[in-house]
């Protein structure tokens, strides 16, 4: 066995485990109520975590340059090419 599969049935046995643990508290303890209250703010926290972050992401990053004036700074760049090969070619 190698690594990727003993961490792969290490998951696998913590997830059964987990999965199981869940069930016995929500149906045969009195902690039933807390157990899905706690279930229900880590979901919301981690969905509007995710989303909060994207959001932020979205305002502070920059915007792309428009495609035209990429264009206009390809256009330079051929032409600074070109005049370079042309004056290469008349002085040899």
């Amino acid at each position: 066995m190698n690594k990727d599969q003993v961490l792969g049935a290490f998951i696998f046995i913590v997830s059964i485990v987990v999965i199981l643990v869940y069930i016995w508290l929500n149906f045969f303890t009195p902690w039933s109520y807390l157990v899905i209250q706690i279930t229900a703010a880590a979901a919301i926290a981690g969905v509007f975590g995710i989303l909060a972050w994207i959001g932020y992401t979205l305002a502070t990053t920059p915007p792309p340059k428009p495609i035209e004036e990429i264009e206009k700074e390809v256009e330079k760049e051929l032409k600074k090419i070109e005049e370079e090969s042309k004056e290469e070619k008349t002085s040899s």
